[in-house]
């Protein structure tokens, strides 16, 4: 093939190719220092919660799982179901305020703009409170 054959087509010039490709190993680079920067960021995220009166106290991480709970004296003065409850609804506070939080992060690493960074938020926000990206509930299944 004669030189002239790439001429008036720059896809198929070889040296705008390479170009295409090293800006393509720059974007997927950038992708994989970002999406490690997010995970690391949301394997250390701890959400703590506090119940309205100060008797309960809760931790989540970012999978939504419990790390700690604190009663406070508080406790020995309701009935046990009223105990439970203050518990549970903390829990799901810690889990809502976690997934916002989570959702911050893939925001702030990777960005909101991809269907992978979408996807990634919209999963975390579903596994955390049972919600799509936009609060709403999810339908039972």
């Amino acid at each position: 093939m004669s030189a002239g054959v790439w001429d008036g087509d720059p896809i198929l010039e070889p040296g705008a190719a390479l170009d295409r490709l090293a800006a393509w190993k720059d974007r997927i680079d950038r992708m994989a220092v970002d999406t490690r920067a997010m995970s690391d960021q949301l394997g250390q995220l701890r959400v703590t919660a506090t119940d309205g009166s100060g008797m309960v106290e809760v931790a989540v991480d970012a999978q939504g799982a419990l790390m700690d709970l604190r009663l406070g004296r508080r406790i020995h003065q309701l009935e046990p179901e009223r105990v439970a409850e203050a518990i549970m609804t903390t829990i799901q506070e810690a889990r809502r305020r976690t997934a916002g939080r989570a959702r911050e992060i893939v925001a702030e690493t990777i960005g909101t703009q991809s269907p992978a960074a979408q996807a990634i938020a919209t999963q975390v926000g579903e596994r955390l409170t049972g919600a799509d990206i936009t609060g709403e509930r999810r339908p039972e299944r």
